[in-house]
């Protein structure tokens, strides 16, 4: 993009900002930890609510299967401004009287280079769905959060976010350098291509996803607000590189330290671990503040700031606030069910929750945080006794086949599938299906044939013994109100 034109976005973009920016920015978690009912929570209380985008698809499809009881669902599906896809998705998978217990989902197929309509459309409207109910009934501002290595379903979820008239877009996981123009064109109507990473992708070859909002609209798409773009860095070296090397206009960044729950970065140069078998994290993996504020653009500081003096710190530092996951993660109104949140809650008033940053869990290959929790695949017997399969595929990686087309694969997946895929043999070492174990901690787990339910997979950052803070005497839970009260006070 010239200067002419960046410049130009530069001013369309802060007219834009008439609302103040937050003070906090509620953390985009998991696979639906981070729900609607949370995000509204926060954005009615004056804060940037944000829901998680990850496999939201399967997310609205089990949920219809489950009854949808209380109709919040189907009203915002109700109000999709496309014809015929809410009827469609509702034909495909609403159980009115909900499915039987212990009976399987109806599975939702994989996604590929060339998915049919009807399976990108479920992306689209799932997405809306999320953000319509969570902006449904006040002024609020709500934001939604995408892992940049989850590549295929990024641009129907971004138009489906945009169409519901979403206020910022977060993105971790990755270096995505060409959202920002993704944002200009479809809040203009206009055609998307995304770039993806395709592994053993010869030189001069390149495999992409393509959306067009006006063929999917089935006409003229309509204009539509484009939101902020917040990436989620950590280092000031990624941060200038988005900043001055992205094909739009980068509105401010989420600087987020190893301390935080779920995907870390890995650390800086050679991988070492502790007598732990943890990632060793030094002083290069601690992000230059100064570097960032002499962008000259807002930013938000991550991971074990949940209290009001690391709040007061950041803001020292230059912050607009901080971003936090934890103390929402383990709130009334996230989506992790009651008992799992209890279950921590109770630890954590004791010091008792304890925490593994485990360097090969992800099939990403980041290492991520597990709450050591018994009864879930923290523990080695309940992992090694779950049957390997990959049946929501989230996490697969592309890869390019002998013939020149591009396949998929995951490292979580069962074994011998994986190498015949060409995946290398030790890559496959020490996984766990993040997938199934997240949707598992929401009470969406899958009932495997003969094998009984998924087991939950836990995330939390090293600030998860402190969650008693924000209890009030004689309570055993704590809700998102609760949060935002002990963090302004």
């Amino acid at each position: 993009m010239d200067n002419v034109g960046t410049q130009f976005l530069r001013v369309i973009v802060g007219l834009m900002r008439t609302m103040k920016y937050p003070a906090i920015i509620q953390g985009g978690m998991g696979v639906a930890v981070s729900g609607w009912p949370l995000a509204r929570a926060v954005s009615i209380l004056g804060q940037l609510g944000v829901v998680s985008a990850t496999a939201l698809d399967v997310v609205l499809a089990r949920k219809l299967q489950n009854g949808d009881q209380d109709g919040h669902l189907r009203r915002a599906i109700s109000s999709f401004p496309v014809e015929n896809i809410g009827r469609q998705v509702l034909e495909d998978y609403f159980s009115p009287h909900g499915k039987p217990p212990g009976d399987p989902f109806r599975s939702v197929p994989l996604l590929g280079m060339d998915s049919p309509r009807s399976r990108v459309a479920l992306i689209v409207l799932a997405n809306y769905v999320e953000v319509f109910l969570a902006k449904e009934g006040h002024s609020g501002v709500v934001g939604v959060n995408l892992m940049e290595k989850i590549q295929l379903p990024t641009l129907p979820a971004l138009y489906g976010a945009m169409l519901a008239g979403v206020d910022y877009v977060l993105m971790g996981a990755g270096i995505p350098r060409s959202i920002p123009q993704c944002l200009d064109r479809l809040a203009a109507g206009g055609d998307v291509t995304l770039k993806l990473d395709v592994s053993g992708a010869e030189k001069g070859e390149d495999f992409a996803s393509h959306f067009s909002p006006a063929e999917f609209c089935g006409g003229a798409a309509p204009a539509l607000k484009r939101p902020l773009f917040l990436p989620i860095v950590s280092s000031a070296t990624l941060a200038i590189t988005l900043a001055k090397k992205s094909n739009g206009v980068v509105d401010g960044f989420v600087v987020e330290e190893a301390s935080a729950g779920g995907h870390n970065a890995p650390p800086r140069g050679q991988m070492q671990l502790n007598a732990k078998g943890e990632p060793v994290y030094g002083s290069r993996d601690i992000p230059e503040i100064e570097k960032i504020r002499e962008l000259g653009l807002p930013f938000w500081l991550a991971g074990a700031y949940g209290s009001p003096e690391r709040l007061a710190e950041a803001k020292r530092l230059g912050a607009k606030g901080v971003q936090l996951g934890t103390p929402f993660a383990y709130c009334r109104e996230s989506g992790m069910t009651d008992e799992l949140k209890n279950q921590v809650v109770r630890e954590s008033c004791k010091a008792a929750v304890n925490i593994f940053t485990d360097p090969k869990a992800s099939p990403t290959g980041f290492p991520f945080k597990v709450v050591q929790l018994e009864g879930s695949v923290s523990e080695e017997a309940v992992r090694h006794s779950r049957k390997p399969v990959c049946d929501l595929g989230v996490l697969r990686r592309a890869y390019r086949r002998d013939d020149g087309s591009v396949g998929f694969r995951c490292p979580s997946e069962p074994r011998d599938a994986f190498l015949r895929k060409g995946g290398a043999p030790g890559e496959s070492d020490g996984r766990t299906c993040i997938c199934n174990g997240l949707l598992a901690t929401i009470g969406l787990g899958q009932s495997q044939p003969g094998a009984g339910s998924e087991p939950p997979l836990l995330t939390a950052g090293e600030g998860v013994n402190e969650l008693g803070r924000f209890l009030t005497q004689g309570e055993a839970s704590y809700s998102a109100a609760d949060v935002l009260r002990h963090m302004l006070s």
